[in-house]
């Protein structure tokens, strides 16, 4: 699965994969959440014109998925990530987030930050598993920023249902050192069956993740 930023003929298209994405929301009793417009186009060229939109392409270089982010007091805010119902479970919103968190780190951001609901298995607990943290209300990183998002979302009606901010560092890649090499003595070299020094392990990759419909 590639990633790359969104072209303007696309931007439709991400408006479908909003709308598909949407759908699981009516099994859980939200139907509004399911029925909630997309994105005016006008908005999401906004995002693309800035460099702030990503889309997830297939073989066929598709559009599967996007991400729009924004900058919130000095993080990488996740406006917005859906994955089309098709695409679903094969990290395609894992590779989105962090392919967002690679860009966040090039600027200096700090950290990576989003709004979600509380209660959806594909919302909250999936982005714990994804390394975020919930944000009490009398936490330091609930920022101004974070608080004016929750405010408006409260007004557009998605208060509801319980959301919350999340919160996620940046971390510095980790990098991989060449094990030193040990000078070994010509007794050692024509012993046999000395076991030599093993090297260094290579570091553990994340755990691959259930993927679902993502949508903050």
């Amino acid at each position: 699965m590639r990633i790359r930023a969104a072209a303007p003929a696309e931007l439709p298209l991400l408006q479908d994969i909003e709308r598909a994405a949407g759908e699981p929301f009516r099994s859980l009793g939200m139907a509004a959440i399911a029925d909630d417009d997309p994105l005016p186009l006008d908005v999401l060229e906004a995002y693309r014109c800035e460099g702030r939109a990503w889309v997830a392409v297939d073989a066929a270089d598709r559009p599967v998925a996007y991400l729009l982010a924004d900058t919130v007091d000095g993080s990488a805010h996740i406006e917005q990530v859906s994955v089309h119902p098709d695409a679903a479970r094969r990290g395609v919103g894992r590779a989105l987030i962090e392919h967002l968190a690679a860009a966040a780190r090039e600027q200096g951001l700090t950290a990576l930050t989003l709004t979600t609901f509380t209660e959806v298995p594909w919302n909250a607990p999936y982005y714990i598993r994804l390394g975020f943290r919930p944000l009490a209300e009398s936490d330091p990183a609930l920022t101004d920023g974070l608080r004016a998002i929750s405010h408006a979302e409260a007004a557009h009606g998605l208060s509801v249902w319980p959301r919350v901010c999340m919160r996620r560092e940046v971390q510095e890649p980790l990098e991989v050192q060449e094990p030193p090499k040990v000078q070994e003595s010509r007794e050692v070299q024509e012993t046999p069956g000395v076991h030599k020094p093993r090297g260094a392990q290579e570091p553990r990759g994340v755990q691959e993740l259930q993927e679902a419909q993502e949508a903050p």
